[in-house]
């Protein structure tokens, strides 16, 4: 088969579209031809070499995919060849073809385009896992989201929608600021000259912020929350490190958590069979129905990752960028 190759870490040019082995399930997994994959922030870190697969999964680039099953591995009941699906990956998902652990394969849902289903089960386990799980957004909260017109700002505007919160989005141009609105964010917050904290406060504080930025944030956003508040930290883009002031925490009880999804073990009460089955219980039939839906900024051939690589690193990309076969 072919996949990308990382030839050394470095700019997106390093990215190689070369012949592999052929990959073969084992016990408990599925063999996927792709028809598609996604481009996520984590596989430009993972090309810069700062962030390496987990001890056993594919080295190869992509942590969802979309396609259909090829092969199945022993002990496998629930999956048969030629099912629709998508899945979530720990890598692997730039190929021609990927192994993946039957627990984490997900059914296309219905309605949806084959090729888009490969941006929802990144986004959309993150999103559910972070948003609901663990931070227990329920009707009537605030959500406030962080980059808001990117590939999990979208789908966390439309899930906090649906499950009756008022959310607050932050975005930088004015046509990400619309398409936040668009999706149902009000007010959306001009992060570039525009103080979310203030404009969150007035509405009498946050109850869950979901947060890509990390440190350069982390003050702002305890600021932010109100009492019982629960801040979600998803992605560090400004920074690893920062002072906590835990005295705040303590006055108006936070929480906080920071939590990875492609690290966590397969099994597990907090392992990635788990999330992927609560989202497909919980979050499917809001993407059957529409509620929450994939929003696709351009689709790209997979040979010409690094141009989609390129593409993301530019910014002010609206949704996902997925990777055609």
């Amino acid at each position: 088969m072919y996949a990308i190759s990382i030839r050394e870490p470095g700019e997106p040019d390093v990215l190689e579209w070369t012949e592999h082995p052929d990959p073969r399930p084992g016990p408990g997994e599925v063999l996927i031809d792709v028809a598609a994959s996604a481009v996520n922030r984590a596989d430009l870190s993972q090309r810069e070499g700062n962030y390496p697969p987990p001890k056993g999964a594919s080295e190869i680039l992509g942590l969802e995919c979309s396609g259909t099953i090829a092969e199945i591995g022993a002990g496998v009941a629930d999956w048969q060849v030629g099912d629709e699906v998508c899945a979530l990956l720990a890598g692997g998902g730039y190929a021609e073809r990927v192994v993946v652990p039957a627990a984490q394969v997900l059914p296309k849902p219905a309605g949806v385009d084959l090729v888009e289903a490969a941006g929802i089960p990144e986004v959309g386990c993150t999103v559910w896992s972070n948003v609901v799980l663990e931070a227990g957004l329920r009707s009537g909260q605030l959500l406030l989201v962080h980059g808001g017109a990117g590939g999990i700002g979208t789908c966390a505007i439309q899930v906090g929608k649906a499950l009756g919160a008022r959310v607050v989005a932050t975005a930088g141009s004015a046509a990400s600021r619309q398409l936040c609105a668009e999706l149902g964010a009000d007010p959306v917050v001009n992060y570039r000259d525009e103080d979310f904290v203030a404009i969150v406060k007035k509405l009498g504080g946050a109850d869950v912020v979901l947060d890509n930025m990390g440190a350069s944030y982390l003050d702002r956003n305890l600021s932010a929350l109100a009492a019982d508040g629960h801040l979600a930290v998803i992605g560090m883009q400004g920074g690893r490190k920062a002072e906590l002031d835990m005295g705040k925490m303590l006055v108006k009880r936070l929480r906080i958590s920071v939590l990875g999804l492609r690290g966590r073990p397969v099994e597990g009460p907090n392992g990635k069979a788990a999330v992927v089955a609560a989202t497909r219980q919980d979050l499917w039939p809001l993407v059957e129905s529409g509620k929450v839906r994939t929003l696709v900024h351009d689709r790209v051939p997979l040979p010409e990752a690094a141009r989609a690589h390129a593409m993301l690193e530019a910014g002010d990309v609206r949704g996902k960028i997925l990777l055609v076969r």
